[in-house]
């Protein structure tokens, strides 16, 4: 049988190791948040700031092309190039979309799904697009044979 000396003393030491592994988890545990903190910081990823604008301009390239430069096609009704277009002109157009006043086939739905800052950025965006005339698709041979 272990006397109380003895009892008491493996308990002591008990309560010291217990100590100094709680101490020492602790200390590890902050040292990784801080350092988990630190890495957040570092490798964050942010939008670009005008990715919003430039995704709503890329909806207007299904008609308007690319950066507002369409694509010459035979037989096509013209479209505006919206490309190094000015911007308070864009602007008066796309309120008056917006508003019904200037009748067209879609653009009043598209405006209409549009805000007042939208509608500046994007008269922004396109006055900024260098225009590129005569964009024009290249011929393609269609072969009858595959080899």
């Amino acid at each position: 049988m272990l006397s109380s000396h003895t009892l008491n003393n493996k308990r002591l030491r008990l309560a010291y190791f217990d100590c100094v592994l709680t101490s020492s988890v602790l200390l590890i545990m902050s040292t990784l948040i801080t350092s988990v903190a630190q890495a957040a910081e570092v490798i964050s990823i942010k939008p670009a700031p005008n990715l919003h604008i430039r995704t709503l301009a890329a909806s207007c390239a299904a008609c308007h092309g690319t950066n507002g430069n369409p694509i010459n096609v035979k037989n096509f009704t013209a479209l505006p190039i919206l490309a190094g277009l000015d911007t308070q002109y864009f602007i008066t157009q796309m309120l008056a979309f917006k508003s019904g006043e200037r009748p067209a086939t879609v653009m009043h739905h598209h405006a209409k799904g549009l805000t007042i800052d939208e509608i500046n950025l994007l008269a922004i965006y396109f006055s900024q697009q260098k225009r590129i005339s005569g964009i024009s698709p290249k011929p393609q041979l269609l072969k009858a044979d595959h080899e």
